[in-house]
């Protein structure tokens, strides 16, 4: 039987291209045969990475008699998640709708025009963890379709309502941000945080990066003391776990248990990239030296595992090698003693192992205790321990690089290199590592010349393919933000001039009229039932709120009130939701926190690299400030914060202003830093 992924170039796609089934990927030529032939839809939703993906795989799709069933029935289609995140945003909420919960591989039974009719997500080929086998599942839906036609078009009917409603967006009149907004969002994260662990519920637990950031805004504020515990407690107790690569660097996808101990061993781009970042902003906030070296850890493992030597970043890292979860991840003691002989006991004071399933060994590696009380037990100093721990960390990365490497999914993503763009941008400027900076003007670059065509942003960039795809919201919007990091590290105004093009496009095309949220895809992207808007955070912000934090920057810098009055237009329909769910909404708490926040904005004038002006400049990189917005430039900038300065005398001069309206100019450190204050 014809599969037609050859000519496909996403990995995850790729990896289907040899099974028996007569795959197609989403298109024109799969849909029509669908409705020409009458035939429901079977479609798989997953990626590259996941593990749960490869095991229906090896079960069900690498499996002849299972292959036959869904050739003889079903217009079979396959899509990569991450290629289609509009897709996968409509069909998941008809999984949610139909079973309550979601995940991948994603299975979703479709009539020719797209409804669903029947949803779920992993399916065993024999009956099992309260599903039915995936075989005779798919001989009563073919049978339903063939003798009950009009019971599937009611239940078609009804689920599509359903994901419809859900996909609807607020259905509550805007409400204006104001301050008992916030107060509201922390009690309830109050009442969910896992005071014990860290992190907002029970097993499995996802980093929450979206959280933490906006309880690290948040505690800059005001001095919240419970913003700060729950954020610091959860990053460190995820720093310990084995859900941190504790010899490579670098964050799985999410942990199996509630200590953060046995995670799901993908490691993906944007968890990484997030997480880089809010360890940033942690170690700026408390200069902990902890936070300071899992973020360059984290970067570290970024350049080295993930990195296109062109700049840009590629997607994951796969769960699984030599056909096992984790392998590469994996120790036993005797394996560890062998690589760090005499110093094995040492390291068994710092480090334990977590079996997998109930089973001892092999297991993961996570941080038994942390290095001060390690220290201490042990006589040797804090410092001492940890050059130590950097040795055994070499010794066992290298032994570990013997084994077959997982998989690479080497797509390359707009949105997800805005993020990782973002964080190197910061890393270098407050870090003092020229080297970051490089990768993100490198990122940069990479995006501008390869992912910018004809004055519209693409999804994704294969070796094979080239760029392909149209942008969706989170590509403009997680791209812009990054280059809008990238200038205020560097202040190069081409990369501004670029932000104000991409941040037009969103308001051009990914609205209806001039009110309301973002939708996902702009107005010409039409092949689904339904145009999708998510306003709520999944793993990665959601673009709605990373949009609204942008434009409301946006119009910090310029003093244009249709960036604002955008950025308030996407916040205010979801205020109700962000009180009540402030765990999906962490993304959407800090833009309106940004937004409620006594605007401070900073203009530097003078020339780039001379010590008046990185004198000036040191003063606003001190700390993270995340509510002040600052440029820099020479008498001559188009940036309208910059324009109409003056140096005073000769030297560097900062105007420190609220709402355009500004203070005599300083020109000493001193008097910034007072200014600001």
């Amino acid at each position: 039987m014809k599969n037609h992924l050859a000519g496909e170039t996403s990995p995850y796609l790729l990896q289907h291209v040899s099974n028996p089934v007569e795959w197609y990927p989403w298109g024109t030529e799969a849909l029509e045969r669908a409705r020409r032939e009458d035939r429901p839809i079977l479609l798989s939703v997953g990626y590259s990475a996941c593990h749960w993906c490869h095991v229906m795989s090896r079960e069900s799709f690498e499996d002849p008699a299972t292959a036959e069933i869904m050739n003889a029935h079903f217009v079979n289609i396959k899509v990569d998640r991450e290629e289609r995140p509009d897709i996968d945003s409509v069909y998941m909420k008809s999984v949610t709708a139909f079973t309550g919960s979601g995940g991948w591989p994603m299975t979703v039974f479709l009539t020719p025009d797209g409804r669903p009719f029947y949803a779920g997500t992993y399916f065993p080929p024999r009956p099992g963890f309260g599903l039915p086998a995936f075989p005779d599942l798919l001989r009563a839906l073919a049978a339903a379709w063939k003798n009950e036609r009009e019971a599937v078009e009611e239940q078609a009917r009804r689920l599509t309502g359903m994901t419809r409603d859900l996909s609807a967006g607020p259905a509550s009149r805007p409400r204006p941000i104001e301050d008992g907004l916030f107060t509201r969002a922390l009690n309830q994260l109050r009442g969910q945080f896992d005071r014990a662990e860290g992190g907002f519920g029970g097993a499995p637990k996802f980093p929450p990066s979206t959280t933490l950031e906006y309880l690290l805004r948040y505690h800059l504020a005001g001095g919240n003391a419970f913003a700060r515990e729950a954020a610091g407690t959860t990053l460190k107790k995820m720093a310990a776990g084995g859900i941190r690569d504790q010899v490579g660097g670098g964050f799985a996808r999410y942990s199996t248990d509630g200590r953060w101990l046995v995670p799901h061993f993908e490691k993906m781009l944007y968890d990484n990239a997030l997480l880089a970042r809010v360890y940033l902003h942690a170690w700026k906030i408390t200069g902990e030296r902890l936070y300071r070296r899992v973020a360059v850890e984290t970067l570290d493992f970024l350049v080295r595992e993930l990195r296109h030597p062109a700049g840009g970043f590629f997607s994951s890292l796969d769960a699984d090698s030599e056909g096992a979860e984790g392998r590469y991840y994996l120790w036993t003691k005797k394996e560890i003693g062998l690589v760090l002989g005499d110093e094995a006991e040492l390291f068994g004071e710092c480090f334990a192992l977590a079996g997998l399933e109930g089973r001892k060994e092999p297991g993961v590696l996570y941080l038994a205790r942390p290095v001060e009380e390690t220290a201490r037990r042990t006589g040797l100093s804090p410092e001492a321990l940890e050059s130590r721990i950097d040795r055994w960390r070499a010794a066992l990365a290298a032994a570990r690089a013997l084994r077959p490497r997982p998989p690479r999914d080497e797509k390359i993503l707009a949105s997800w290199n805005g993020l990782a763009l973002a964080a190197f941008a910061e890393a270098g400027r407050w870090l003092e590592r020229p080297d970051y900076a490089a990768r993100a003007e490198e990122c940069a670059v990479f995006a501008r010349k390869n992912l910018w065509v004809d004055g519209r942003l693409r999804r994704v960039w294969t070796e094979k393919g080239g760029a392909r795809l149209p942008g969706c919201l989170e590509d403009y919007a997680f791209l812009a933000d990054g280059l809008l990091a990238l200038y205020r590290s560097g202040f190069d105004e081409n990369w501004f001039s670029w932000i104000r093009e991409l941040a037009g496009e969103m308001l051009d095309r990914f609205r209806e009229g001039d009110k309301g949220p973002f939708f996902d895809t702009p107005e010409d992207h039409g092949d689904l039932i339904l145009r999708p808007r998510e306003v709520q955070d999944g793993p990665t912000p959601s673009g709605n709120a990373a949009a609204a934090l942008l434009l409301a920057g946006l119009g910090r810098l310029t003093g244009e009130e249709r960036w604002l009055a955008a950025a308030r237009s996407a916040l205010e329909p979801v205020a109700g939701m962000m009180e009540a769910y402030p765990t999906a909404f962490g993304a959407s708490l800090s833009a309106a926190l940004f937004l409620a926040s006594e605007p401070v904005e900073v203009a530097v004038i003078g020339r780039r690299g001379s010590p008046d002006t990185e004198k000036l400049l040191a003063v606003l990189f001190a700390r993270w400030r995340p509510h002040t917005v600052f440029a820099c430039g020479e008498e001559n900038s188009n940036l309208p914060l910059l324009q109409g300065r003056k140096m005073v005398e000769g030297r560097a001069a900062a105007y420190v202003c609220r709402r355009f309206s500004c203070r005599r100019p300083v020109v000493d450190a001193a008097g910034l830093e007072e200014l600001i204050d």
